[in-house]
């Protein structure tokens, strides 16, 4: 077993350079946006007084404060993140809590107190994990046996509208990147189900349980989920580099792509992901 802080992959460096600072500079939009996920975690994860926690990929700290919350004053929750970036927000906000502590570190390798935790879970934190089977074998041997793992990640980008229709008209335009190997880090590295389940079993986790979990997301004004695309999806690098002329076709085409999905002045489309559960 690996016991480094392993910060030199190529996910740890993107989310600790320009993939940190775009998140770290649209982190409240984001939130919001994702806010009824993460309630949906939470309720998931079904926290305990007195339990230990450790919530992978923490990002800006909010479901690890309301993991805190839950766990009260006998119980304590690490929050771990790869990026020094979007922790200096979640140490900002939540310094003054007494049993939750943020840690720069990849949770898939870095030391861990051996068969010391209660429940381990995550949201959207584990899909970047470079070798996820080991990752996962990794955060196994942290949990008590009695314990659980508990996270929620994206299913295909297909079944994704929110994102697949902005992309799709994104990169009728810009140049379009080389599609990831199947089952590769990223946002979607999670979304095969077969594959989910094969890497939990092979950490040596048992009692796995996949639950497709579809809500409605609110993207805000169509203003705001043009913004967004053009400023953190996946377009967004390849729109700060290319020519204002095409920035411009660019904006019109997302425009005309979430137009039809204005509900009462907001964009609203569907989200896909899986909750998931496992036992030690």
């Amino acid at each position: 077993m690996t016991e480094k802080n392993s910060l030199d992959s190529e996910q740890a460096r993107y989310w600790n350079e320009g993939g940190g600072r775009r998140w770290a500079a649209n982190i409240e939009r984001v939130e919001r946006m994702l806010q009824p996920l993460a309630a949906r975690l939470v309720e998931h994860a079904a926290a305990l007084p007195g339990e230990r926690v450790i919530d992978v990929g923490c990002g800006g700290g909010l479901t690890s404060k309301a993991l805190a919350e839950a766990v009260g004053a006998t119980g304590a929750v690490l929050g771990l993140d790869v990026s020094s970036i979007i922790l200096e927000v979640a140490r900002a906000r939540f310094a003054n809590v007494a049993n939750l502590r943020f840690v720069h570190g990849d949770a898939g390798s870095m030391a861990l107190e051996q068969g010391d935790y209660d429940l381990i879970t995550s949201r959207f934190g584990v899909m970047f994990f470079p070798d996820a089977t080991g990752a996962f074998a990794h955060l196994h041997s942290a949990l008590k046996r009695s314990g659980r793992l508990k996270f929620i990640c994206w299913r295909a980008l297909k079944l994704n509208p929110w994102m697949a229709i902005p992309v799709k008209a994104a990169f009728e335009i810009l140049p379009r990147p080389e599609p990831l190997p199947p089952n590769a880090p990223g946002p979607f590295g999670l979304a095969d189900e077969s594959y989910l389940r094969e890497v939990l079993t092979r950490a040596g986790f048992r009692d796995i349980e996949i639950t497709p979990n579809e809500v409605m997301l609110d993207l805000g004004t169509l203003e705001d989920a043009v913004e967004q695309m053009t400023r953190m999806g996946p377009p967004a690098q390849a729109f700060d580099e290319a020519t204002a002329a095409m920035q411009a076709e660019v904006l019109r085409a997302l425009r005309a792509a979430f137009e039809s999905f204005v509900t009462a002045g907001r964009v609203q489309l569907i989200s896909a992901t899986w909750l998931v559960s496992a036992r030690p």
